[in-house]
């Protein structure tokens, strides 16, 4: 279940950084087709490997598992903006977000 999961997230996240797997598995030190064999479903990363993946692609392990979160990289630098604002201009963002999220 976590291993397809893992190599899916991989691709999806490695796209939204708009790199090719060769470069990603070059940039890891890894051989060129690290991150390909990974994504085909013929390897999966070592715990150490994820977390230099995580690392590369700019999110925690945390956000890496988090199925929910699609696009963590954005994400993530927007909720510690979000935890600077007062209760005020939070209710003022959560009630555009509600907005807009319907749409």
């Amino acid at each position: 279940m976590y291993e397809e999961f893992t190599q899916d997230r991989i691709a999806q996240l490695r796209i939204q950084k708009g790199v090719s797997a060769r470069d990603m598995s070059l940039s890891l030190g890894q051989n060129d087709s690290y991150i390909n064999r990974i994504e085909n479903k013929k390897a999966l990363p070592s715990l150490s490997g994820l977390f230099y993946i995580c690392e590369y692609l700019g999110v925690t392990p945390m956000e890496f598992f988090d199925e929910g979160n699609v696009r963590p990289a954005f994400l993530a630098p927007l909720v510690e903006d979000l935890k600077r604002l007062d209760a005020a201009d939070l209710a003022h963002i959560a009630a555009l977000v509600k907005t807009l999220a319907s749409k």
